[in-house]
């Protein structure tokens, strides 16, 4: 065999190797490229949802000082109860990462229902049409709250399955990705009011 025919076999390997190292590498470079813009889309996803939930926090935010107003009227000496609301008001407006903005609405929403239960006590108050509108304004919220808060929690569980799947957890890791915190319910939740008549 002459010098020439095999120096001509060895470069159709050298073109073959190359070739299936370039095949290999845009192969990689989709792959990378697809889970990098999949997690994008998921964690704007996650944002976007929070965004919902703060924007029902912030209706009830806003309805808070109208009804300590109206409860200070009729119930003044329960003054502990209404400082406690609005202190956890205050916290609320407060707060700034996602983590310290759940857990400053969760102390909000056990001095509301502190505050809801003093309400029990003042039947003039109950009547009240302000304070009626108020209250209903108030469960509304809250019932809205409760959806964009699943909705939310929805949207975290998707992002934080994907990114810890293999492999799209090395890719994540790679882009500084981290995992979204879900929006629990607070510890009181947990156990049953209890309730005296």
């Amino acid at each position: 065999m002459s010098g020439s025919g095999r120096h001509g076999g060895v470069k159709a390997v050298l073109l073959i190797v190359l070739a299936v190292i370039l095949i290999v590498g845009i192969g990689l470079y989709s792959k990378v490229k697809g889970t990098y813009n999949q997690l994008v889309g998921l964690d704007e996803g996650v944002k976007g949802k929070w965004a919902q939930v703060e924007n029902q926090l912030q209706r009830r935010f806003d309805l808070i000082p109208n009804l300590v107003s109206t409860v200070k009227g009729y119930a003044a000496h329960e003054k502990d109860v209404l400082t406690e609301v609005t202190n956890a008001r205050s916290r609320v407006g407060g707060a700034g990462s996602v983590p310290d903005k759940m857990e400053a609405n969760n102390g909000l929403s056990s001095a509301l229902a502190r505050l809801l239960v003093v309400v029990e006590r003042y039947p003039d108050l109950k009547a009240d049409q302000n304070f009626l509108k108020l209250q209903d304004e108030l469960a509304g919220t809250e019932n809205r709250i409760a959806v964009e808060r699943k909705r939310y929690n929805d949207a975290v569980v998707v992002f934080n399955t994907k990114l810890r799947s293999f492999p799209t957890n090395i890719i994540a890791g790679f882009f500084d990705f981290s995992r979204a915190d879900l929006f629990e319910a607070p510890g009181e939740a947990k156990s049953a009011p209890k309730v005296e008549f």
